[in-house]
């Protein structure tokens, strides 16, 4: 008790101090600036430096070299902010320079600048440019680390000098956040990378023995009494595709569609999509899935990813269900057959506002609406045809209140809520979440707690909970924590949650190098213990201890290697398939290694081996994945990945036998004895004319199987018994094809044109051909082969461009 006590005063008295460096500011007034990497105007002499930058990795704490010094000036004006950096380096014809596409650093230096516009240590606009002239930036904060599908709209120019490199950036207001006072203080941050000593440095000191980056800038002074311009920003686009295959004539398409992005004012923004268009998205990586839950999918819309930090609170938020898969299957009698079954659903438009007021206090509203789905279904004696509703017109809706203080702590409230016309199911989550840390940055206190409502045929009600203490500093650091959530709890409707009615408490021991010593660059040793138990009986359903090292030699080689044990036997209620069955699985040990050469090299490696024993009769898995890439020069590289997995006698569901259709148990549940085996290869490449103009390859080959050699009957107790009666054919072979070239040129600073040329295939079969060749062979002639060619064209306008033109 007193221990606690103890934490609670760190939590509520600790006061802290940490030096932060300063930097003033100048303003433009007549003199424009071109960015060109040059700092020929004259007022850029007389601008105050930012100097004496200090390693962040691997030594922290060093000074940057003389011959490596650094020296940053800034600008502003009423539409935006000025960079200027010279990047010393006494040998600079070893200066690393791939060309690669946006938000891909490549092989190459790299310069970078954070900016803070409410200096309250909690989130970074990072804008990057590498020493080949390629542009990156992200959003980043501490709780989700760094979010790359966020695009801004900025300008930037770096050039090699005989001294070293230069960078040149203009990053308009529009691109930021920040508070509408007249004399404004900003957190701001300088980042340089020499990519071939694999070192980093910054501006102002971020102290490794800190859990924390954003909370460690600077400051930058001197921005006073400007008027931003209107931030209006329409975004047309026009499409046209050409789609073929084997079982329809070509078609050709013409799209269109408009973004909008409308700043409110300096801190919140509206952006809109009035008129979807998808067409270029990338295909998901299907697999085959044997196991209770759906396979989780990533977004590849940019809208639904794109500055999206705020709605990941709590993580309610899954929004592939916006336009995802109908939330009813078709029912046809035995007279009937599915002629048109739609695999999701259109969405018809959606916005976002977000932004955060002076106070800390941040807004965010997400709204989208999904049009009615029907299934078309024909009677296969009167050929007569029906539409089936699968799902009606559907609004999805997010609102997020999140409050910072102290400049490192938060708490936060969710809702999320879809509503279906009619009749349909509809669903509301609510959460409240919480972010704490001591003024020091020592000790974090995080959790949430939620609460689910569903009104369906039948109502329920549920709640989720996790609690989580933590020591975020220093060589030694710990965790621990625990879960509750409830058998009703369900936020699968604009979430996504996979196991309820489950209590679990956790921890974690870590220990770490914070300056390299005379074998590692890093070294970090970690200890995971996980229990879970099943809440209505109380078995245990998880009972694991992992231990890791992971780590990075002097010569950047990156090594990791655990195991991982579960020496007990737990209770799977979910494999099943019903409320009230549960399968003990068996006691288990893993093994995983880890290698990823240096990827300075033209050539590198990465080779990830693992191997698994359970304590059944020669059940067994064993895994690897090996991927080679090549550097071909500073414009040409490619990559390769092979994946093999195969687990001996599996046993998994495969299918439930119920005499009687009323009863809701069924009268046995059938389990196969399997070896499941899966092959993956992917090969990916790119081709940089410039870092503007770019041509990249993604292929994607997957077969996996199942093959039952005998079948089991789940018991009451948990156990699986021979079952001879079953003669069913529940055998799965899964193979798929995913072809993907494309050019991409950015011919103006937002505005883009897209070819793509792409074709897929995807096949499920019963009947297994072990012919590795002639799978691959049979799908890439398969009738489902689809071929797409299209050309997008993407323009951005900003209003005020235009206002100045009329």
């Amino acid at each position: 008790m007193k221990q606690f006590f103890s934490i609670l005063f760190l939590f509520i008295f600790c006061f802290g101090y940490s030096q932060k460096k300063t930097l003033q500011t100048k303003k433009l007034t007549s003199e424009n600036i071109t960015i060109d990497g040059n700092f020929d105007e004259e007022i850029w002499k007389t601008t105050p430096e930012a100097t004496d930058f200090i390693m962040f990795q691997p030594d922290n704490g060093k000074v940057i070299p003389e011959n490596k010094k650094t020296i940053i000036k800034v600008l502003y004006d009423n539409d935006a902010i000025y960079i200027a950096a010279k990047m010393f380096d006494n040998e600079p014809d070893k200066i690393l320079r791939e060309i690669s596409q946006r938000d891909d650093f490549g092989t190459s230096d790299l310069f970078g600048a954070f900016i803070n516009g409410f200096n309250d240590g909690q989130q970074d606009f990072q804008f990057y440019v590498n020493a080949a002239d390629g542009q990156a930036d992200c959003i980043t904060t501490d709780a989700n680390g760094e979010d790359y599908s966020w695009d801004a709209v900025w300008k930037s120019k770096a050039l090699t000098t005989d001294f070293g490199w230069t960078v040149e950036m203009r990053i308009p207001y529009a691109a930021i956040r920040f508070s509408g006072e007249n004399k404004q203080t900003w957190g701001l941050n300088f980042f340089r990378e020499i990519r071939r000593d694999r070192q980093k440095f910054t501006w102002n000191f971020i102290d490794s023995k800190i859990g924390t980056f954003t909370q460690q800038a600077g400051i930058l002074e001197g921005i006073e009494n400007i008027k931003p311009p209107t931030r209006l920003f329409l975004m047309p686009y026009s499409s046209f595709y050409i789609n073929a295959n084997s079982q329809q004539k070509t078609i050709g398409t013409l799209k269109g569609g408009l973004d909008i992005k409308y700043g409110i004012n300096d801190a919140f923004t509206l952006d809109a999509i009035l008129i979807p268009d998808f067409g270029q998205t990338k295909y998901d990586d299907q697999i085959l899935n044997l196991g209770p839950f759906e396979q989780q999918f990533n977004e590849n819309r940019s809208f639904f990813t794109e500055g999206t930090d705020l709605f990941s609170k709590g993580n309610l938020l899954y929004s592939r269900r916006i336009g995802g898969k109908p939330i009813n299957r078709p029912q046809i009698t035995n007279d009937e057959t599915i002629t048109d079954n739609p695999v999701s659903v259109n969405l018809i438009n959606a916005l976002k506002i977000s932004g955060r007021t002076k106070g800390g206090l941040g807004i965010g509203i997400l709204n989208a609406v999904t049009e009615k789905t029907y299934a078309t279904i024909e009677n296969k004696i009167t050929n007569e045809t029906r539409k089936q509703e699968l799902q009606p017109l559907s609004n999805y809706n997010v609102l997020v209140l999140d409050q910072r203080f102290r400049k490192n702590s938060s708490v936060s409230f969710i809702n999320t809520n879809v509503s279906r016309n009619g009749s349909f199911r509809d669903a509301n989550v609510s959460a409240l979440a919480w972010d704490l840390n001591t003024k020091k940055n020592t000790y974090n206190l995080s959790g949430d707690f939620k609460y689910s409502y569903i009104n369906d045929l039948e109502d329920k009600h549920g709640i989720a909970t996790t609690f989580n203490f933590a020591e975020t500093s220093g060589n030694y650091r710990y965790s621990f924590g625990g879960d509750l959530v409830t058998k009703e709890y369900d936020n699968n409707d604009l979430g996504i949650n996979f196991e309820t009615n489950y209590y679990s408490i956790y921890g974690n021991a870590n220990y770490r190098i914070l300056n390299p010593t005379k074998y590692f660059n890093s070294f970090k040793l970690s200890t995971n213990l996980y229990t879970q138990f099943h809440k209505e009986t109380g078995k245990l359903q998880s009972n694991s201890i992992n231990i890791n090292v992971n780590l990075d030699t002097k010569k950047n080689h990156y090594v990791g290697f655990g195991v991982n044990l579960n020496p007990q036997e737990t209770y799977d209620f979910y494999e099943a398939r019903t409320a009230e069955d549960y399968l003990i699985f068996p006691k288990n040990y893993n093994a995983w290694v880890y290698i990823s050469t240096n990827y300075n090299y033209r050539f590198a490696l990465d080779f990830n081996p693992s191997y698994a024993i359970f304590n059944e009769t020669k059940r067994r898995t064993y895994e690897f994945s090996l991927g080679p890439r090549y550097r071909f020069n500073d414009k040409f590289s490619m990559n390769y990945n092979f994946e093999f997995q195969r687990r001996n006698n599996n046993k998994g569901y495969i299918d439930s036998i119920d005499d009687d259709l009323n009863t809701a148990t069924p009268d046995a549940i059938i389990f196969a004895n399997r070896n499941v085996v899966t092959y993956g290869n992917t090969l990916s490449g790119k081709y940089s004319i410039s870092s503007k103009m770019n041509f990249n390859l993604a292929v994607r080959q997957y077969w996996s199987f199942a093959e039952n050699q005998n079948y089991l009957s789940l018991q009451k107790n948990g156990r699986l018994t021979d079952y001879i009666n079953y003669t069913n054919n529940k055998d799965s072979s899964f193979y798929s094809w995913n072809f993907d070239l494309s050019y991409s040129w950015w011919f103006a600073p937002g505005s883009q044109v897209s070819i793509l040329y792409r074709n897929n295939a995807a096949n499920f079969e019963r009947n297994i051909n072990k012919d590795f060749d002639k799978n691959v062979t049979s799908l890439l002639n398969n009738d489902a082969l689809s071929h797409a060619f299209s050309i997008s064209v993407k323009y951005f306008i900003d209003y005020n461009s235009l206002k100045s033109k009329s």
